[in-house]
């Protein structure tokens, strides 16, 4: 398997998908840690399980204020005012 950093994917990204494509893994990592992988098509890889189960927990979040009007007029006019 080769490894590539972020930079160098970003920088190159045609000549490491022609190496997957040709069958080759790649390892890619972001300040020597690994970040990723890409594989061919095709190839089974193990699933990461979640860190946890179960719906998200948002009650420590403050509630959403949404705004309105009665139409889309006058809620332009109000955005507007704002700038």
């Amino acid at each position: 398997m080769k490894s590539i950093t972020v930079g160098q994917l970003r920088q190159n990204p045609t000549e490491a998908l022609a190496a997957v494509g040709a069958g080759e893994t790649y390892r890619i990592t972001r300040h020597n840690r690994e970040v990723g992988r890409i594989v061919p098509p095709g190839t089974v890889t193990a699933l990461v399980p979640p860190r946890r189960r179960g719906p998200a927990r948002t009650s420590s979040l403050p509630p959403l204020q949404v705004e309105s009007a009665d139409t889309v007029d006058a809620l332009i006019a109000d955005m507007k005012g704002d700038w």
